[in-house]
């Protein structure tokens, strides 16, 4: 009897509160579970904004350091995946910092918005790989992951300009690069 009672306790699903007072009680195996839990879409995105798999690993890691170490003042206002995700964006943008260089350019008007269906998500991926890292930085925060300029703006140290301008010259170059893949 005592061997069903340990299988049933094991398939009850957990609660995300719960997971999260194991892991900040030292639980490894809860530890192990939250990371496992958002590690993917995490590194994911840490290489959006690094363009380099071990900067991504290094950034991950580093970040999942911050999370498990801070998780006690965490304080259930956001979705634990968004908290951990700013963690990560910081952690990757600090990762490239003294390698992104973010050009002024005030006056550049926001693009037209084109039709690109028939492209493939490899292709666009591609394309924004090939994005300098100010511009892939900003276009992945805004457009992949939803942040405002003025988030942006604190989260880069640049002005809020500095960000929507370099967000119109990633989609200057993306036009540029899909419709060269175009032809």
């Amino acid at each position: 009897m005592m061997a069903n009672t340990a299988a049933v306790s094991m398939t009850i699903p957990i609660t995300t509160d719960s997971l999260i007072t194991a892991c900040i009680e030292g639980d490894r195996t809860a530890q192990q579970k939250l990371y496992v839990n958002y590690c993917d879409a995490m590194y994911t995105l840490a290489y959006r904004i690094t363009k380099n798999h071990e900067l991504a690993n290094d950034s991950l890691q580093d970040a999942f350091i911050e999370v498990f170490k801070n998780l006690k003042s965490y304080d259930g206002s956001g979705t634990i995946g968004s908290w951990i995700k700013t963690i990560v964006i910081r952690k990757a943008v600090k990762t490239i910092r003294y390698e992104v260089r973010y050009e002024s350019m005030e006056g550049v008007s926001e693009p037209m918005t084109e039709n690109y269906e028939n492209f493939t998500s490899h292709l666009l991926e591609k394309a924004i790989q090939s994005l300098p890292d100010g511009a892939r930085t900003v276009f992945t925060l805004v457009e992949i992951e939803g942040y405002k300029h003025t988030e942006i703006a604190k989260m880069l140290h640049v002005n809020e300009g500095t960000s929507r301008s370099q967000l119109s010259y990633a989609k200057k170059l993306l036009r540029t690069y899909l419709t060269n893949e175009e032809k």
